[in-house]
């Protein structure tokens, strides 16, 4: 799966961009890339927003690709839940929703119905997983992977500052030259609260440089700082500061 997001819907972190950025083809080149050499994709354009780009081709079966739509909001989803049955009862979903389906109806209700911490939903995900969603009404995205890395997922960034993520790191390396890395696991980005852990969402996170074979500064790699600590961002009941207003 591909996803290409504008700078105004998705902010590339700082310390995931290089100069070796500039080594890359860019975002709108390797969407085309990605069309011409797979089979059977299907690429979702957002307008100025970016493009969403998939295939069922060369997946694993342990972590099939879905795509979903839903409420204007666009879905991508890589893996498997082990407590489906579980999250279906809690989102009040019948019995042929899938894992995409969960995913969006969960930042549904992070989004409309809190207050929920974002970091205790994504938690109540238990398996091997990676999404990247994107809600056309508000023009956000949010992207997350599990606290084990199970699913390859990476991210990075090109020339023009477009955030471009994929379970396929030859097409982030084309896109992005040396400018990517891993996406941090337990970890989830939104298009205003940035990139955040809710494996360990008391912690800040610190971007750590990474260095090719050369020495040269090509991104970070994302850590959770033990030693920094910061505010829960849970309101009070009645406060008025509805945190799900971070997407």
């Amino acid at each position: 799966m591909l996803a290409v997001f504008n700078p105004t819907v998705a902010k590339v972190p700082e310390g995931l961009k290089s100069p070796e950025a500039a080594g890359g083809e860019g975002g709108r080149r390797v969407v085309d890339h990605f069309a011409a050499e797979r089979k059977g994709a299907v690429v979702v354009g957002l307008g100025l927003a970016g493009t969403l780009a998939y295939t069922s081709e060369n997946q694993n079966p342990l972590l099939p690709r879905l795509f979903a739509v839903a409420d204007d909001v666009f879905c991508m989803f890589q893996g498997h839940l082990e407590n489906l049955t579980l999250l279906k009862q809690q989102y009040g979903l019948g019995k042929i929703a899938n894992e995409v389906i969960i995913v969006i109806e969960a930042y549904k209700t992070l989004r409309d119905r809190g207050p929920f911490p974002a970091s205790q939903v994504l938690r109540d995900l238990s398996g091997k997983f990676a999404f990247v969603l994107f809600d056309s009404s508000s023009n956000s995205a949010f992207i997350a992977g599990d606290a084990h890395e199970s699913v390859p997922f990476f991210w990075g960034a090109d020339a023009e500052d477009h955030l471009i993520v994929s379970d396929d790191i030859g097409i982030i390396k084309k896109g992005c030259g040396k400018s990517f890395a891993p996406f941090p696991k337990g970890c989830f980005f939104t298009t205003s609260g940035g990139l955040k852990s809710f494996e360990h969402p008391l912690h800040e996170l610190k971007p750590v440089p990474r260095v090719d074979s050369d020495g040269n500064f090509c991104g970070s790699d994302y850590k959770v700082d033990d030693k920094a600590k910061k505010e829960s961002g849970i309101p009070r009941v009645g406060s008025a500061a509805d945190w799900s207003s971070q997407f």
